[in-house]
């Protein structure tokens, strides 16, 4: 974490399923607290840049999937309703009846079935660059991760262009052009002794798609007000199979960036966190639109 970043007021870890999870509370209760569910490849002090955004008004609780940053990482299956049960372990732990949970890209699925678990925890959803559907691309995309992942250092390290190269959109991708090989690196350098973890983590999305359409009365029954929002140039998860997911939730908006790839809060924050925080002021979908 960088110098100037925001300090925890409190941390520790949570046993759950045999995974040591690891948390980090950013307030000390006396409000509302937004819960941020990491992407597959990220940990707690990815988030480190976006916390002022929500700190001068909301707490902030972080937290590691098992596979992640500074949670354990055992060489065993994961599975991700196993990690919503140490997140409501985590918010018993700090006495957090309800929050704001916000997932992007993997985390989303674990903020999906989050909410499938545990909806009367949560006060808003917001969710981006996910999926609740069977997509054969997305299947495919995973399993080309999945032999970068397991073809040794040189091709891992390849993994870090391609990785780079799928996610972000055309003119966020030039802005930060001279920044891509220190990307690449640290990328690199954070998981080329752990690359089993991703391997792990990747692999927890096949119970979830196979239990996908049994659990559809579940997605279907979430009451919670969910903001759904996909950029205009995702090309890992296109803004047409996002949408779909509009179809499931009972209570949610759809709004697509313009100009933008896979990582929406990273390419076009202002947008991403001014529509989640105006979400999250309002509790109401209730003559709510996503601002332009």
């Amino acid at each position: 974490m960088a110098a100037d970043a925001p300090v925890p007021d409190t941390q520790g870890s949570v046993s759950m399923h045999g995974h040591d999870v690891h948390w980090e509370r950013f307030g000390r209760g006396e409000r509302e607290t937004f819960v941020l569910c990491n992407g597959v490849g990220m940990h707690t002090g990815a988030w480190a840049g976006f916390l002022p955004r929500l700190l001068p008004e909301y707490d902030v609780l972080l937290w590691d999937y098992p596979g992640q940053g500074q949670s354990s990482k055992a060489d065993v299956p994961y599975l991700i309703p196993h990690f919503c049960d140490a997140l409501a372990a985590i918010l018993d732990a700090n006495r957090i009846e309800r929050v704001h949970l916000m997932g992007i890209s993997y985390g989303g699925f674990v903020a999906l079935d989050f909410a499938r678990l545990y909806h009367p925890r949560l006060h808003t959803l917001t969710v981006s660059g996910i999926l609740l559907s069977h997509e054969e691309l997305f299947a495919m995309y995973q399993e080309v991760s999945l032999l970068f992942y397991r073809g040794g250092p040189q091709a891992f390290e390849i993994y870090s262009y391609y990785l780079y190269e799928k996610i972000f959109g055309e003119s966020f991708v030039r802005t930060v052009k001279d920044k891509l090989p220190r990307m690449r690196e640290s990328f690199f350098d954070r998981w080329k002794d752990k690359v089993h973890a991703l391997v792990r983590l990747t692999l927890a999305q096949d119970p979830f798609f196979a239990e996908l359409d049994a659990n559809q009365p579940g997605y279907r029954a979430i009451p919670t007000p969910t903001l759904l929002l996909a950029g205009a140039e995702d090309r890992t998860i296109p803004p047409s199979v996002q949408r779909k997911i509009a179809a499931i939730l009972p209570n949610n908006r759809f709004h697509v960036v313009p100009d933008c790839g896979h990582v929406v809060y990273i390419e076009k924050p202002d947008v991403f966190f001014g529509a989640m925080l105006r979400l999250a002021r309002a509790k109401s979908l209730l003559g709510w639109e996503v601002p332009a």
